[in-house]
């Protein structure tokens, strides 16, 4: 080593000997080991944010701690390429703005027929023409078309029409002087039992009267006169 160099050397040598120097590479050393250990750290917590996974957060931890403290800086830029984009808190939201959003268009009025829109007081639909709503007699206010009763005034839909459909049957009234008459329905004649023969002849067949014979006297035998007695 040339002569004009060695001072150098030394020079730098008793820089990095000197007591202070040595303590300030110590605290580096020692913030490089505790900046280690927190990107561990962090890498675990933000896992839990990001997955339902139990085991995923371990698993990012070791992976910071195994680069060692030269290359963790190395491992942490690796984790935040391949780590999942949205937290669960954001899915959540995102899920529930998209709930929001279906229930506010599902709550625009629709055709049930055409699937059109259609405006909140409308009664029929121009494009199908289906009927939509009615108006209630008693308030004069739209109802929809499966309300059994409504909800403004308390009218019962089902009990009106029960009535209406009574009163709308025609009843057949007599006319002055002329007594009702309870028309009777005619009972049907019993029929006469029949009996044929076991040989299967018509001619045998018998027949039951329909009235009865009527009753014929007994015959009374007289004796013939005898010819002695008169002699």
């Amino acid at each position: 080593m040339p002569k004009e160099i060695q001072p150098i050397f030394d020079a730098i040598g008793g820089f990095f000997d000197s007591p202070v120097v040595q303590l300030f590479i110590q605290g580096l050393a020692l913030f490089f080991i505790v900046l280690w250990f927190a990107s561990a750290y962090w890498a675990f917590r933000d896992m839990q944010q990001r997955t339902d996974n139990p085991v995923m957060p371990y698993l990012a931890a070791a992976f910071i701690i195994v680069f060692t403290p030269a290359f963790f800086l190395v491992a942490l830029l690796v984790y935040r390429i391949v780590r999942p984009h949205e937290k669960i808190g954001e899915v959540y939201e995102r899920n529930l703005a998209e709930a929001a959003m279906l229930a506010e268009i599902e709550s625009i009025p629709h055709c049930p027929t055409c699937d059109r829109r259609v405006h909140e007081e409308w009664i029929i639909c121009p494009e199908c023409r289906t009927r939509l709503k009615r108006v209630c007699p008693s308030c004069n206010k739209l109802v929809g078309t499966e309300w059994t009763i409504c909800a403004w005034c308390g009218r019962d839909f089902e009990r009106r029409e029960a009535l209406a459909t009574i009163q709308s049957i025609p009843s057949k009234r007599p006319a002055q002087g002329e007594a009702s008459v309870t028309e009777v329905p005619a009972l049907p004649e019993p029929a006469q039992p029949s009996l044929r023969a076991a040989s299967g002849d018509p001619r045998s067949e018998v027949r039951q009267p329909s009235q009865r014979p009527a009753a014929t006297r007994p015959r009374v035998s007289t004796p013939a006169p005898d010819p002695l007695a008169d002699g």
